[in-house]
């Protein structure tokens, strides 16, 4: 198929829409067989339950062209079980997570024209999601609702690499114990909003949340899970029941530790011991590594061994080695790669 007439190499990080969008309704107690449809608009009641209470739930991934000129994902059977998760929580209805897989592919096959061509440094957005579409004006979940999917063709996270961000520790609190913070729900992010927009102005780029329980360990950004790598070369990340299971994270665990030979572990961090950290980023499917320079509590500075020029030495192998094997450059371990066409 004849790729679209863009300028990969221009392409920011936002929307630009795609021929085709996958529809599936969920009523009467079960999902339709599911469809493409080149209608970008949503039509839903005004007192719809996504509009009320905020039953909405969503992914987000991947698709590249590799250098042998097929286009993939990458482990959209985790994104898949991470939405399941979601929707459980919110006492939503599952969708299968073999049709999740499916329907990503169909989506991605129907708009491969906009996938963007190897070495662009570009790829197409994958934006699975699910909400809540009759009327409920009632605290109470929604009887029906609409799983969709949505592509865009997006730019590199960071115009011209990735230079090392400045965070802050934030006075706001993320998630709440026993709360929703590991699930991927758009209530989360609303919340988060305030702050980001806080920060900008404060000219930070990132908040860093603590536990609200003891405001005593490191959680996650907003968007992000962190990752730090210790002074002997040691990869550690955050482990708390309130913060986002990354599939990025997972990923980037098992490189440390099967590509890169490097002891990496998962365990709580207290904020005291983040000083003596040699290099940190944040780790998402938009940038995969965002690498942090400085880290401001409150006026006091931590600032990382890496510096502000560059990524560290080890985060720069993680980052080289996850997107060698998403662009097909590295082989991937076994089921993480699913070819589309």
């Amino acid at each position: 198929m004849e790729k679209k007439n863009i300028d990969w190499g221009s392409l920011g990080f936002g929307y630009i829409k795609t021929d085709y969008r996958y529809i599936s309704e969920y009523k009467n107690g079960s999902w339709d067989e599911g469809t493409l449809s080149t209608d970008d608009t949503v039509r839903i009641n005004e007192c719809a339950g996504v509009l009320q209470y905020a039953q909405t739930v969503f992914e987000g991934l991947k698709a590249y062209t590799t250098e042998d000129g097929r286009i993939v994902t990458f482990r959209p059977d985790l994104n898949g079980e991470r939405l399941k998760s979601s929707a459980e929580r919110l006492e939503m209805p599952v969708f299968p997570v073999d049709r999740f897989i499916d329907a990503v592919v169909e989506t991605v096959k129907a708009n491969q024209a906009f996938v963007p061509p190897f070495g662009s440094g570009a790829s197409l957005y994958i934006r699975p999601y699910m909400f809540g579409t009759n009327p409920v004006i009632g605290v109470k979940p929604a009887d029906e609702y609409q799983f969709r999917i949505l592509t865009t063709p997006v730019g590199p996270y960071f115009k011209g690499g990735a230079k090392p961000i400045t965070i802050r520790v934030s006075d706001f609190d993320r998630a709440a114990p026993h709360g929703t913070g590991h699930i991927k729900a758009g209530l989360n992010y609303a919340m988060s909003l305030h702050a980001i927009v806080d920060a900008h102005k404060q000219g930070f780029d990132e908040n860093m949340y603590l536990d609200a329980a003891t405001r005593t360990k490191v959680e996650e950004t907003g968007g992000a899970n962190f990752l730090f790598v210790t002074k002997d070369n040691k990869v550690v990340t955050p482990k708390s029941d309130s913060i986002l299971p990354s599939i990025t994270r997972r990923s980037l665990i098992y490189v440390a530790k099967e590509y890169l030979g490097l002891e990496a572990e998962e365990r709580e961090i207290p904020f005291e011991e983040v000083k003596e950290f040699a290099e940190c980023g944040l780790c998402g499917t938009a940038a995969v590594i965002s690498p942090v320079g400085k880290i401001v509590d409150h006026g006091k500075e931590i600032c990382f061994p890496s510096g502000m020029e560059k990524m560290g030495p080890v985060t720069q192998k993680l980052y080289d080695t996850l997107t060698g094997i998403q662009s097909g450059k590295i082989e991937a371990p076994k089921g993480w790669i699913k070819e589309i066409c």
